[in-house]
């Protein structure tokens, strides 16, 4: 099952004071009036009433607090309660989003560099080039290896150091190289690094980075071989095209100088870049193209063509756990016909190139992509892996709901004792919209979609549903305006309505009611986010 994408940030403030994100003060003085006379403590007798009214009282004030107050507002909107409880100290020279925006982005850096501070940062690849045709001539599997390794380290608050080194073996012969870079953040908007290498290509350089606007940067860099004495200038500029795409020019002058042009774009769905590079002696045209199917697999497209080089390359990965993800490649082109198995864990990557020919037999290359692809997908479906998903994904939502079973009995309970101090008010409006042919809410339920889908299709529900969701029917009737209106804005998540909980955490949910209006039965099924504004036109029951 793909993971859970749990919509906008969540709004229980204004789910609260059942107000829009948008709502304006008046409209907020308005409600806190109406919802502090309705939970005020004062307005109970029994002593465990004005308890639960109390405990109410308090949230609703707190909301108050926060949505009544420009700058905590704000604060509250952009980052919603972590914002609040971040550090942020308010003040006059505060008074704008962007400022807010800026010194809570500044505290997180901050948070994060400290963090940093305090744990090594390690990256490594494994490549494992194997052939199959020096297999069949009895040369071995193996035709070389390599391994690069790099641990990054923040030395301080501007400054950080990374060590690395490179081993490679093809053959008969190997080398390897041994690197060391200094980096010192000079201001917020630009930054110096110092490098030297060691090995088969020894030399020593500093480049050095500057924010020249909110949307461009700069790099200049100057190397020099310790081998042969060569220096080697090196600039490009990036441009943030949009809020997914960038695009980047780079010069490199030497021995082998060049330039080339990017362009790079990624969103939640899909990422794609290509580049065009014109050398001394060569040029060079990429890109490549990656779709997100779901939150845990994805397919890839590619190609390159230069002056020594031609090739095509699809295929296709999958997320297995939260920090690992396989791929498989399937690469033709003037070298041959290559797959490609790639493991990605956290920062560390084993790629595992096989060649199986060099002959481009059409045959072969269709079969060579063809019987993979095609033994895949029926392992996945039918035999092992999705079998292997579905049974995994059970396990871990039972272990989530037996993490979370006190979580959400607590919070039923919060709800139970709120829909208590609604119950009178609710049963008010309801007999008078009875008397009057208006707006009576008969049966509301929120909780898991899957199983409120299947009520809105077929009007009936079973026992073991009723752990995942929640009957919230005199809320909803509490919350019926005298004119016999029902209105829930959008973007506020439900489960922060008052006499609303949350029954199945890391679900998506719904919102399923029924009600009549001038005689009439009608239903309608609505998003967790999702605006309601009840009497509509809808099917009727």
């Amino acid at each position: 099952m793909d993971e859970v994408n749990e919509g906008p940030p969540n709004r229980e403030l204004y789910a609260l004071l059942n107000l829009s994100p948008e709502a304006s003060d008046e409209e907020i003085r308005r409600a806190y009036r109406q919802w502090a006379q309705a939970y005020h403590p004062d307005k109970y007798q029994a002593p465990h009433m004005k308890d639960i009214a109390t405990a109410n009282f308090q949230r609703i004030c707190e909301a108050y607090e926060v949505l009544s107050d420009p700058n905590k507002r704000q604060i509250y909107d952009i980052y919603g309660m972590e914002g609040l409880t971040s550090g942020l100290e308010l003040g006059a020279k505060l008074d704008k989003a962007e400022e807010i925006k800026a010194e809570l982005d500044r505290l997180r850096r901050m948070k994060e560099m400290q963090k940093m501070s305090a744990h090594f940062r390690t990256s490594g690849t494994i490549l494992a080039n194997m052939s199959l045709p020096h297999c069949r001539n009895g040369d071995g599997l193996m035709r070389g290896m390599s391994m690069a390794s790099e641990v990054q380290s923040q030395l301080s608050k501007r400054n950080s150091v990374a060590i690395g080194g490179n081993l490679a073996v093809n053959g008969n012969a190997g080398g390897g190289v041994a690197t060391a870079l200094l980096r010192h953040e000079i201001s917020k908007v630009s930054s110096i690094e110092f490098m030297a290498s060691a090995g088969l290509r020894a030399l020593i350089g500093v480049q050095t980075t500057r924010q020249l606007s909110a949307h461009s940067d700069a790099t200049v860099g100057l190397a020099m071989s310790l081998q042969d004495g060569s220096l080697n200038l090196s600039n490009s500029w990036t441009r943030q095209l949009s809020e997914t795409a960038s695009g980047h020019i780079q010069l490199a002058l030497g021995p082998q100088s060049s330039i080339a042009v990017g362009w790079r774009k990624k969103d939640e769905r899909r990422s794609a870049s290509g580049e065009v590079k014109f050398g001394t002696s060569s040029f060079d045209v990429a890109a490549h193209y990656t779709h997100h199917l779901s939150s845990k697999s994805h397919g890839r497209i590619a190609g390159r063509i230069g002056s020594s080089t031609l090739e095509i390359e699809i295929g296709g990965g999958r997320k297995v756990s939260k920090f690992s993800t396989v791929r498989w490649l399937y690469t033709i082109g003037i070298q041959g016909i290559i797959w490609k198995f790639e493991l990605h864990r956290g920062g560390q990557k084993l790629i595992i190139p096989i060649l199986l020919t060099r002959h481009l037999d059409p045959v072969f290359a269709s079969g060579a992509l063809i019987i993979p692809a095609s033994l895949y997908f029926l392992l996945k479906q039918k035999f092992l892996i999705k079998p292997y998903y579905l049974k995994r994904n059970k396990q871990k939502a039972l272990e989530n709901a037996k993490k979370t079973s006190a979580q959400v009995q607590e919070a039923r309970a919060t709800a139970e004792k709120a829909q208590q101090l609604q119950q009178t008010v609710a049963n008010r409006k309801r007999n008078r919209q009875l008397e009057a042919g208006g707006l009576v809410i008969t049966r509301a339920l929120y909780g898991n979609h899957v199983i409120l889908n299947k009520m809105n299709s077929s009007s009936a529900t079973s026992s073991e549903s009723a752990s995942e969701v929640i009957d919230v029917t005199i809320p909803l009737n509490f919350l019926v305006s005298d004119s016999g209106q029902l209105k829930l804005h959008e973007g506020v998540k439900k489960s922060g309505i008052m006499g609303f909980c949350d029954p199945c955490p890391g679900e998506p949910k719904k919102l399923y009611v029924e009600y009549s209006y001038a005689g009439n039965q009608y239903k309608v099924l609505v998003d967790d986010y999702e605006a309601l504004s009840i009497p509509r036109g809808v099917p009727r029951i």
